[in-house]
């Protein structure tokens, strides 16, 4: 299906754009070890930055704000589960094995952000929020922000019960569209569709959002799977990252 270490997207792609970014597969993240809350300096072809952060993920909805320089010693020792970040040469990396990676970026006011969401974190709005975030700190714009939704449990595989099913039918008056298959407390959950749903009723066009619907449960050759393994073996690694200054 796919034979490249890392999966694009093309509304992200165009030089012009001025941005990187890649949704890891299990090939990528053996060759990728990140230190968790600590910049590692960046190298390869799907790189092409000066660094690479990734942070503790907490199941919340809390975002990092990357506004300055990195440097060899910073340390970033909480827990967040977005990160955001105007600065050249940073790429911002969140790991997944079912969750999904959601990358966002402006060219206009040169913001990117990396988003990882969970079931909990998605229902508590963590990816609007992120975006809320954006245009708070950084003054982006709706017209002209792009967002990616990468692979991750598909609703061909992932089946909730009754706790998830609750959150999702109290949050959200469009639940019927998100749910499949209801049968004895349980249901498939469409992640995808709701975090692109909670997206465009943000405000942003359904053109500037797109999807990589792939199964992270399905496709073994391709991606760890928290729900298939029954344990956490890997996980993949998703970055974005504004080109450095020349």
């Amino acid at each position: 299906m796919v034979n490249a270490p890392v999966i694009t997207v093309p509304a992200f792609a165009p030089a012009r754009s001025g941005v990187r970014h890649f949704f890891g597969t299990r090939r990528h993240a053996t060759a990728l070890c990140l230190e968790t809350g600590a910049p590692m300096r960046a190298a390869g072809n799907s790189v092409r930055a000066s660094w690479l952060l990734s942070v503790k993920q907490v199941h919340g909805t809390d975002a990092l704000v990357v506004d300055r320089p990195l440097a060899e010693d910073d340390r970033f020792d909480g827990g967040w589960d977005a990160l955001v970040t105007d600065q050249p040469g940073t790429m911002v990396a969140v790991r997944t094995a079912d969750c999904v990676p959601v990358l966002v970026h402006d060219a206009r006011r040169r913001v990117v952000a990396a988003i990882h969401a969970g079931w909990r974190g998605a229902v508590a709005g963590i990816v609007p929020k992120t975006l809320a975030l954006m245009q708070a700190r950084f003054n982006a714009d709706l017209g002209t922000l792009h967002v990616s939704i990468g692979p991750s449990a598909g609703v061909c595989c992932y089946e909730v019960d009754e706790p998830v099913l609750d959150e999702v039918r109290e949050r959200f008056s469009w639940w019927e569209a998100v749910l499949r298959d209801h049968r004895e407390g349980k249901a498939r959950l469409d992640l995808k569709a709701l975090i692109r749903r909670q997206v465009q009723d943000y405000g942003i066009d359904g053109e500037r959002v797109t999807s990589v619907n792939v199964c992270t449960i399905c496709h073994k050759d391709l991606f760890f799977s928290y729900r298939r393994e029954g344990k956490v073996l890997g996980t993949m690694v998703s970055a974005i990252g504004l080109d450095p200054l020349r």
